[in-house]
């Protein structure tokens, strides 16, 4: 049996459409690719309100949700009222953190701030911590442990589902 062209095309682009679907409902249902017990934070440079700097070295020796996010994600933009209000429960056993590489760092406050986050944001100009976890959709959230060690690492999350990935977080580092 031969193909004609048209149709080996629409073959090709079929599949490509449903491995790209599997791929999102993955994603999108949570699943962990967080790399194995040898995951580990990355260290580059981030970005603050006020060109600030913070190396993600900084960020180890405490537990830790890093969320990247951006505006014009529904997802993201959804789930922001979530990590503030865990923030508010958790804050101060966990630190959390906003990351955004697309919009400016006024834009991501402001957008941010109108849904009640009050947690650190940074912004990754050069899409260096993005790149180096490999980060393939948003929003992205990685649970890391006091010695840097990434233990979990999820896709699109609800309030309920934070507070247990954070509470099993603190449960791991007592």
């Amino acid at each position: 049996m031969k193909l004609n062209g048209q149709r080996r095309t629409a073959i090709v682009i079929s599949v490509l459409a449903l491995l790209l679907a599997i791929g999102a409902a993955i994603r999108l249902s949570g699943g962990d690719d967080s790399g194995g017990d040898d995951a580990v934070l990355p260290s580059v440079e981030l970005t603050a309100a006020g060109d600030l700097t913070l190396s993600t070295d900084d960020l180890v020796g405490e537990p830790l949700v890093i969320n990247f996010w951006y505006s014009a994600c529904p997802p993201c933009a959804n789930e922001l009222q979530d990590f503030a209000a865990v923030h508010t429960s958790y804050g101060d056993r966990v630190r959390f953190v906003g990351v955004n590489a697309i919009d400016s760092i006024d834009k991501m406050s402001a957008f941010a701030g109108e849904r009640g986050v009050t947690y650190e944001l940074y912004q990754d100009r050069l899409a260096e911590l993005q790149t180096e976890l490999r980060l393939t959709s948003f929003p992205t959230t990685l649970f890391v442990a006091a010695d840097g060690s990434i233990v979990e690492r999820t896709g699109v999350l609800d309030e309920s589902r934070l507070e247990t990935e954070v509470i099993e977080l603190l449960a791991a580092e007592s």
